[in-house]
């Protein structure tokens, strides 16, 4: 349970930190899409995990991470690697595990369920 309590000050320093750092044009994207109201809580957190820690994503974020669209995904990893607070982290790396983490939801979410 600290762990989740870490994760969401994370976030609200993540989010709060980032809407001053961002650029005019991640800026913009998030803004136009209404991306920030797009996924509950704990799928942000399970998404954010999964690309900036190490963890995984639930088939139920996956499909909420789905939704949200890929130009909404790409603004706001932009915009969290623009964040000093991520300063340390590799660019490359993270980008990767972003497109990682939407390709394997893309594929959970267009494949068909199997018949219970």
């Amino acid at each position: 349970m600290a762990s989740l309590n870490v994760y969401s000050a994370l976030l609200v320093l993540f989010l709060t930190c980032g809407v001053a750092m961002a650029t005019k044009e991640n800026d913009q994207i998030i803004k136009e899409n209404n991306c920030e109201t797009k996924m509950g809580l704990p799928c942000v957190l399970e998404a954010f995990t999964s690309i900036f820690e190490t963890g995984s994503i639930s088939n139920k974020c996956c499909g909420e991470l789905v939704g949200l669209g890929k130009v909404c995904h790409s603004a706001l990893v932009k915009r969290t690697l623009e964040n000093p607070l991520f300063k340390d982290l590799s660019p490359a790396t993270i980008i990767a595990k972003s497109i990682q983490t939407w390709n394997n939801c893309l594929a959970l979410i267009d494949s068909p369920s199997p018949s219970a």
